[in-house]
């Protein structure tokens, strides 16, 4: 291993430790204004699960909207922060595949009941 190597796997893991820095300090911002914004509405609260599949559903889309601005705004050269704008749009990805999974379940928990003899 060359002295050329080492010194650039050394930034490497100088950069890595960084972004890593800067994620930590994110959730924990995420999750302080996470703990502020109150919720519309709570499963088992006395709603109904429409509401609570139409609220699900809101929030997933006010995500993706996020995202799409945050990476609007950083391709006009209004945000600097880029680990800010992935980490919008990872968790709109996380939160459409969760979506997209739970309905998956609902109807083949659907077509389960469909199928049974009465």
């Amino acid at each position: 291993m060359s002295i050329s190597s080492v010194s650039s796997a050394d930034r490497v893991m100088a950069i890595r430790a960084q972004i890593l820095e800067r994620n930590e300090a994110l959730q924990r911002a995420a999750q302080i204004g996470n703990a502020a914004a109150p919720t519309t509405a709570k499963p088992g609260a006395g709603n109904s699960f429409g509401a609570t599949l139409e609220a699900a559903l809101k929030s997933v889309n006010d995500s993706q909207n996020a995202a799409s601005k945050a990476s609007e705004a950083y391709e006009r050269g209004e945000t600097v922060d880029v680990a800010q704008v992935m980490l919008a749009r990872q968790k709109a990805s996380i939160a459409f595949e969760a979506t997209l999974q739970a309905r998956n379940k609902l109807l083949s928990a659907y077509k389960d009941i469909m199928s049974m003899p009465v």
